[in-house]
């Protein structure tokens, strides 16, 4: 059984960064955890939570809620920008 922190982390309403963080664990199991061998993927990861972290704190500042925004609601902040 997962922990409550893990169930969190696999949400995608509260985890925007799930698939990145599945590409990433994929690629250092692929490469014996040699991390220099999965780098872009990294990079991807880190820009996700980046991007997302701005958005959050920019609702924060507007007093919106939920400060991070649904699966869907950001699938369609996605779309809108191509």
């Amino acid at each position: 059984r997962m922990s409550r922190h893990a169930q969190k982390l696999r949400d995608h309403d509260i985890n925007p960064c799930v698939a990145e963080t599945d590409a990433t664990t994929k690629c250092m199991d692929e490469n014996n955890y040699k991390k220099d061998m999965c780098t872009a993927y990294f990079l991807k990861y880190k820009n996700c939570r980046k991007f997302w972290h701005g958005i959050m704190m920019q609702r924060r500042r507007n007093g919106v809620k939920p400060e991070m925004p649904s699966a869907d609601e950001r699938k369609k902040i996605l779309e809108s920008m191509g």
